[in-house]
């Protein structure tokens, strides 16, 4: 699909240069505006938090919340667009963002993967007072992820369409699949510039400022949402559109506080620009995290490909299902986030009893958050579903239903996998996490093929549990074994 096949015309978009980021635009000010006044109030280094100090269940549940709050707005942000789209667009419509979701996580796992890398370096000099150093592998992880966007918006651009032939999606969805990734591809650079700005304040014990970012981004995405599908009915593009506009002013407002707070930390030599050493180090870590979030993005892209098999409905279904399903995971995942932040720095400062503390408490954090969206999906599924769908969508309800219920009920292993990946995380040992991440991906991938002959759509939904249980296991194993100490590796 060329550029000019994303772009409305005239007619159907008035005003645009105008109209499109007046309310996005409006908003994020006003949180920024918010944001500098507090650094100014506080001052912009105490916001810097030490996580190497302090009770370590209270240090990590005051650090955790934000970070829990960031996660519920940004999954706000994702599933305004399916509830948008499915409930003034119809069932295709949904269906055509379920299709695309598989493909944009493979970029997302691209984005991820840098903003582990770059976190994990960046707390562990941190918590060791190397702010020069720091401050280097900040400014070096932002050139990398800008050159990579470039490339990767291109690539993305010419193999968008033959990737969603490959998966089967079917003819009645497939103009407008294509045209939602085409212009998702277009915000690349945006997606990836934010991902590092929020692992660099994350890094640096700040948990709160990403949260003021994404509530603004979150915001005006409803907004613009609205207006897009709604007010002048564009459909599918226009849901691409609010989330392009929504991620590019949060992008470049991100983009400027940390260069502000970076700035505003003293050192007394000028810091590198770039260093092919600091790369490096942060590619040790960043390159086997794209690699995992690449495997599992291409697993989900398989079990995609067998859930198109089944029709739009069951994709409409299973689209509704596992947005509901992401809110809990990264939920989840963000606690492991908070976990590795945590553990980087303590490693870094040599205080490897706190990093067993930290463990134990966001461990018991996990569960909690496991068991509230546990009990709201298996007791609430079907209301949180017509959130996506009209009640006349019977089939595809039904299928989304069964679905979060059977992942549902094992989230307490996946907290469990969570809490100790993020030990792993953060100490660097990518081996022991990696190796963790393809047997769940394999069995899952596996596993779904072998059981969608005897049971039809339920055994895709079978593999989900599966992979988390003895994956977990095994991450519980490498944690009790010390592989993440530097102590013992040196013993």
């Amino acid at each position: 699909m060329t550029l000019g096949g994303i772009l409305p015309n005239a007619q159907s978009f008035p005003h645009v240069g105008e109209n499109l980021g007046i309310l996005n635009i409006a908003v994020l000010v006003v949180i920024l505006y918010n944001n500098v006044r507090i650094l100014k109030r506080e001052g912009e280094t105490d916001m810097n938090k030490d996580l190497t100090t302090g009770k370590p269940a209270s240090v990590l549940l005051r650090f955790t919340l934000p970070m829990l709050l960031s996660v519920a707005f940004q999954q706000l942000y994702n599933i305004a667009d399916s509830v948008i789209a499915g409930k003034f667009a119809g069932e295709d419509a949904l269906a055509a963002v379920g299709a695309s979701y598989p493909v944009t996580m493979i970029f997302m796992a691209v984005a991820f993967g840098m903003n582990i890398g770059i976190s994990v370096v960046i707390s562990q000099l941190f918590g060791a007072k190397d702010f020069k150093e720091m401050k280097t592998a900040a400014y070096t992880g932002f050139i990398s992820v800008a050159v990579l966007g470039v490339v990767l918006t291109v690539v993305g651009t010419v193999l968008c369409e033959p990737i969603l032939r490959m998966l089967g999606t079917p003819e009645n969805i497939m103009e407008d699949t294509a045209l939602y990734l085409a212009i998702y591809i277009w915000g690349l650079l945006f997606l990836f510039i934010y991902n590092i700005s929020s692992g660099v304040f994350t890094s640096l014990g700040d948990s709160k400022t990403p949260l003021w970012f994404l509530i603004a981004s979150s915001v005006g995405n409803i907004v613009l949402d609205a207006v897009f599908v709604i007010v002048f009915h564009w459909g599918v593009g226009g849901v691409a559109w609010a989330t392009f506009l929504a991620q590019g002013v949060a992008s470049a407002c991100a983009f400027w506080a940390v260069l502000r707070r970076l700035k505003s930390i003293e050192t007394k030599e000028k810091p590198a620009l770039f260093s092919g050493a600091m790369l490096r180090r942060i590619s040790i870590v960043a390159i086997p995290s794209i690699l995992q979030q690449s495997f599992v993005s291409v697993g989900n892209l398989c079990i995609q490909g067998l859930v198109n098999g089944f029709g739009s409905s069951a994709i409409a279904g299973y689209s509704a299902g596992v947005k509901l399903n992401t809110f809990a995971t990264t939920s989840l995942t963000a606690l492991n986030n908070s976990v590795s932040s945590f553990t980087g720095q303590n490693i870094g400062a040599g205080k490897m009893e706190r990093v067993r503390s930290g463990f134990k408490a966001g461990l018991v954090i996990s569960f909690a958050v496991a068991l509230v969206f546990m009990g709201a999906y298996v007791f609430c599924g079907e209301n949180l579903l017509l959130l996506f769908m009209n009640s006349t969508s019977a089939e595809a309800i039904e299928i989304g239903k069964k679905f979060l219920l059977i992942v549902s009920l094992c989230y307490l292993f996946l907290a469990l996998k969570l809490a100790a990946d993020g030990v792993l995380r953060g100490a660097g040992a990518m081996v022991y996490f990696m190796i963790t991440t393809f047997l769940d991906l394999i069995l899952r991938v596996v596993l779904a093929f072998i059981l969608v002959h005897p049971f039809g759509i339920t055994g895709i939904w079978l593999s989900w549990p599966f992979g988390w249980v003895i994956s977990s296991t095994l991450s519980l194993a490498f944690y009790l074994l010390g592989v993440w100490d530097p102590l013992k590796k040196k013993a």
